[in-house]
């Protein structure tokens, strides 16, 4: 029997979510095309950023589909022949379909802000968080005193989990480096009139509490202006700085635009009742232009949800419709400290904290296998840091 060839492009959450679901069906081959070798698990890499281990927020794809059919091609998509049915790569090969799903993911938006994609700092991938934190420690090295001010700019999800995390390491490394302790001047930054404005007022209310509680310095309606090596413009005002992460904005993949498909709000792909943009071409997670776009549970549920059509059809059935599933939002900011909203009902405290281990750990499951998932989340508690200074002085303790 000729097996249908289902090519999935893009290794993100809902990419490798449908390529579990059909990589052991027998009607299928499945190929997964990425520009990595691993998933990278976004809701833990501030923690990358901050000390923690690289294992925790990286799953390498050999891991996720040990003892699976499926072809994986770390490549970069570029362009589509619909005609011939085939995905074009950088290096210039060919890959064909009969059916492609597209999850490729966001890249950081600096909104035309001078200066920033120069010398601001980012924690979006495993490279950018540990650029990042060498150079928090080199500065250490470099100065001997932390920075006059930290700066985290756009308060979402990745900059409070970011803020929260930041003064215990900080601490933490400068003790290590033999700094006496001060003050440290560590603020978010934030355009619109509150945190967090997708979730409600309560919400940000609590997390704005929390923040202040560690000593973060939260700044509402602040524009970004402009970078320069030393200071960000903030409203018309230089503020000192050499350490600002970017955290504020993202735009949909230029693949889409630069293949001519149809871009609606947002800059998301539209898409259809099957989330399809046209016939046998499926666009899921963060490029769709869905409600919930943008979260690592939508872009798991879109490609579950993808494949399961796919799956229907082989069996002859008609396609389910897309069925809007809103996500639970778990934020953590700052050691033993979460804030839950399920859009029922909201929590906040330790009792948040065990909601998002939970909700990790059920994470790691949905992509790994039991023992292998366990191992994963357990590398939370371990550290990785490449400074010879502070294994020194860890050695010392």
């Amino acid at each position: 029997m000729t097996k249908t060839k289902v090519l999935i492009v893009g290794g993100g959450f809902g990419g490798v979510a449908a390529a579990l679901e059909l990589v052991n069906h027998p009607h299928f081959n499945v190929t997964l095309l990425s520009d990595s070798s691993s998933l990278r698990y976004y809701p833990t890499l501030y923690r990358a950023a901050t000390g923690g281990s690289r294992a925790n927020s990286d799953i390498p794809y050999s891991v996720i589909f040990q003892n699976t059919p499926i072809n994986i091609v770390q490549a970069e998509a570029v362009s589509i022949d619909r005609q011939a049915r085939q995905v074009i790569t950088k290096d210039n090969q060919a890959y064909a379909y009969d059916f492609l799903i597209l999850g490729l993911g966001v890249v950081t938006n600096y909104f035309g802000i001078p200066g920033l994609d120069q010398y601001s700092y980012s924690i979006k991938s495993q490279d950018e968080a540990a650029r990042f934190k060498k150079h928090l420690h080199e500065q250490l090295i470099n100065d001997g005193r932390p920075d006059l001010n930290y700066l985290i700019v756009g308060a979402g999800p990745t900059g409070i989990e970011l803020a929260g995390a930041l003064p215990s390491y900080l601490k933490q490394i400068t003790k290590n480096h033999g700094i006496a302790p001060k003050r440290l001047n560590i603020s978010l930054i934030e355009a619109m009139p509150r945190l967090l404005p997708n979730l409600p007022k309560a919400t940000s209310r609590q997390v704005k509490r929390r923040l202040k509680r560690l000593g973060i310095n939260v700044y509402l309606n602040s524009k970004v202006e402009g970078q320069t090596a030393d200071a960000l413009v903030i409203n018309g005002q230089p503020m000192p700085s050499q350490t600002v992460v970017w955290t504020a904005g993202v735009t949909n993949h230029p693949f889409f635009v630069n293949n001519h498909f149809v871009i609606m709000g947002r800059g998301k792909v539209g898409v259809d009742a099957y989330l399809q943009s046209e016939p046998k071409i499926f666009v899921i997670g963060d490029n769709a232009n869905t409600p919930f776009s943008g979260l690592a549970q939508t872009a798991l549920h879109d490609g579950k949800f993808v494949a399961q059509n796919l799956i229907r059809a082989a069996r002859g059935e008609m396609y389910k419709s897309y069925e809007v599933k809103k996500p639970i939002t778990v934020i953590p900011a700052g050691p033993g400290w979460a804030a839950v909203d399920t859009g029922k009902f909201r929590l906040h405290g330790r009792l948040g904290l065990l909601v998002r281990e939970a909700a990790d750990l059920e994470g790691f499951k949905d992509l790994e296998p039991w023992s292998q998932a366990a191992k994963q989340y357990f590398t939370q508690f371990k550290t990785d840091d490449s400074c010879e200074v502070c294994s020194l002085a860890k050695a010392r303790y």
